[in-house]
């Protein structure tokens, strides 16, 4: 929960600089997260009288309203907000693409389909490639090497009577840029992408989610080339023995569409994300469905120097030393980074409060604030050491205990 004396700080701060959208919008989340609706909804309609068309208001006044009992109004933000996305369910399509900006400054353009029933998905195009990527070096080679240097050069392919089947799971602790990379490599390809969460695919009603995953490939074959990705896909896809009969049915279908049984998926660049390969049904990990893995890591040095710089660049701040507060923050998921200079500013914030004069964030906030933030990812590399170490039979996460190994030599 966070404190009030955060939330004081930060309405004295969009007080102060009433043309700070961003602020407003930081500080309506915050006030949903506390329980505190109608002062959430107002700063949500702060942001909207500058900019009517910003979908992260109308989605945060939509919640607001909803949690205030004003299921009218809530209805209002939420269609202005699917107009504008391109999501609004018998809505014809809109003129051009709504540019948004996702995490990380990166801009994607959200295509409403021509057909009503693919309105739901998130069909984009990606505007980032592995270029936007900071550091994480080894990453990028590996995928250039296993995955698009091949696509890149299909004649290479033909050549040699190959053809680039499967897909790719990535996996690692969570917060750790998995989804970005595979909006990078959509970006790579110059191809569509659609993002598929847990709950895009999963339904009570018996068969629906069958449905749902045949229409989602469905999609990406019209739109070819595209890149679906699968997120979570270990609960997607999670061993069958561990699931109800309905569940295992979902594994069957996605088994089915990965292999092309009814389709050709020609084009379409499957690409998956877990943080617990080990619980993902073998059968999925057999050739021709994820079967190559790669290791994403926490951010490395150069690339945490890059993320602290982002979540920076638009907050106040005075003789901050970012290449020192990297090396201090190894293991730190972006997730982790983003945590760090929230942190650090509440702390200026809440001396602002004290003072009443509003200061710029300096060193020693960060210095305070890592006192309290450790890295999340610790947790996930105790358990991965134990799954890797009795599942490796087959070298599968070789990359996984080199890196823990390096760790251990280094302390």
């Amino acid at each position: 929960m966070v404190h009030q004396s955060v939330l004081s700080a930060l309405q004295l701060a969009a007080e102060q600089d009433p043309n700070n959208t961003e602020l407003k919008l930081h500080l309506s989340d915050l006030l949903l997260q506390a329980g505190q609706a109608a002062a959430a909804l107002e700063q949500a309609k702060a942001a909207l009288s500058s900019e009517p068309d910003n979908v992260r208001a109308l989605k945060l006044a939509a919640w607001a309203a909803d949690e205030m009992g004003q299921t009218d109004t809530a209805a209002r933000y939420h269609h202005l907000h699917d107009a504008l996305t391109g999501v609004i369910q018998g809505a014809a399509p809109l003129p051009k693409p709504v540019l948004a900006v996702t995490d990380h400054a990166e801009l994607v353009e959200h295509e409403p389909d021509g057909e009503t029933s693919d309105q739901r998905w998130d069909l984009q195009t990606p505007r980032v490639t592995l270029a936007d990527v900071a550091g994480m070096e080894d990453v990028k080679r590996r995928l250039e090497l296993s995955l698009l240097a091949p696509l890149k050069n299909p004649e290479l392919l033909k050549m040699y009577g190959s053809a680039l089947r499967g897909g790719l799971l990535l996996y690692g602790p969570p917060g750790c840029g998995k989804t970005f990379i595979a909006r990078a490599v959509a970006g790579e390809l110059s191809a569509k992408f659609i993002n598929v969460g847990l709950s895009d695919v999963l339904d009570m009603y018996m068969g629906q989610s069958e449905r749902n995953l045949s229409e989602v490939f469905a999609l990406a074959r019209r739109r070819a080339p595209c890149v679906l990705f699968l997120d979570e896909v270990d609960a997607l896809g999670r061993r069958r023995s561990q699931m109800r009969h309905s569940a295992a049915n979902v594994v069957g279908q996605l088994l089915s569409e990965l292999d092309g049984a009814k389709a050709s998926n020609e084009g379409v660049f499957v690409l998956a994300a877990t943080n617990s390969p080990w619980d993902v049904d073998p059968a999925l990990r057999r050739p021709g469905r994820f079967d190559r893995t790669l290791l994403v890591l926490p951010p490395d040095l150069e690339a945490r120097r890059h993320l602290l710089e982002l979540e920076t660049c638009s907050r106040p701040t005075e003789a901050l030393d970012l290449p020192a507060l990297a090396a201090k923050t190894a293991d730190f998921s972006g997730a982790d980074l983003t945590h760090l200079v929230a942190s650090a500013t509440e702390l200026a914030m809440e001396d602002a409060i004290k003072s009443g004069k509003v200061r710029p964030i300096r060193q020693a906030d960060f210095i305070r604030a890592l006192r309290e933030v450790r890295p999340s990812t610790k947790t996930w590399f105790e358990t991965a050491k134990n799954a890797a170490q009795f599942a490796n039979d087959d070298g599968e996460y070789d990359d996984l205990l080199s890196y823990l190994r390096g760790k251990s030599g280094g302390r």
